[in-house]
């Protein structure tokens, strides 16, 4: 498997991935609740979060601002300033019987720790976990590894842009969800190929 340049990917098509039919914002508990029934049934989760970036010297993000699960239909969008109404997501970030797959996940468990006190358990990194898988020496993120999986291009344009801010915007929901649900797509990938050996 060949790791593309920046400039192979931006000639791809975009990520096939979620549309905004299949991704729930979730703020109020009873949303929550059901969210987390959903979650529950599953034993492999596309996870990842956002934080809305600093850009003053000195500055300190009060991170993260989003935190996003995904199954392989739908993705659900947790904004951790309703917290309080989805306490209960701790059910899933700390059950070792559901893994989490995503890209960066030392940087999420610490500020997720840091923000809720809530461990992470059960995480798989998909950035070493694809640099094995495909052979190759440099550090594969999420954009890098679906261009390698599914010759498709993830949009990274909404980023950089404020994550605290409520409500959403729909490119940023779109943008949010499909990074969960890439890595998710990318594990079963790994997964499916290693069970065929």
């Amino acid at each position: 498997m060949e790791r593309l340049t920046k400039e192979q990917i931006q000639f791809l098509p975009m990520y096939d991935g979620l549309s905004l039919d299949n991704i729930i914002v979730v703020t109020q508990a009873s949303e929550a609740i059901s969210a987390i029934v959903e979650l529950k049934k599953h034993v492999i989760l596309g996870f990842d979060t956002e934080s809305k970036p600093c850009f003053k010297k000195g500055e300190i993000s009060d991170c993260p601002h989003l935190i996003q699960l995904s199954t392989k239909t739908k993705a659900f969008l947790f904004p951790t300033k309703f917290f309080e109404n989805f306490t209960e997501i701790e059910d899933i970030l700390s059950d070792p019987t559901i893994k989490k797959v995503g890209f960066g996940l030392k940087e999420d468990k610490k500020l997720i720790f840091r923000k809720f006190g809530i461990k992470l358990e059960n995480t798989v990194e998909l950035s070493s976990k694809v640099m094995h898988f495909a052979q190759v020496t440099q550090r594969v993120g999420a954009r890098a590894a679906v261009a390698m999986f599914f010759n498709q291009r993830l949009s990274k344009g909404a980023q950089r842009s404020n994550w605290s801010v409520f409500p959403l915007k729909d490119h940023q929901k779109v943008y949010a969800a499909n990074d969960a649900h890439s890595a998710l797509l990318i594990e079963l990938e790994i997964e499916k190929h290693n069970s065929s050996l």
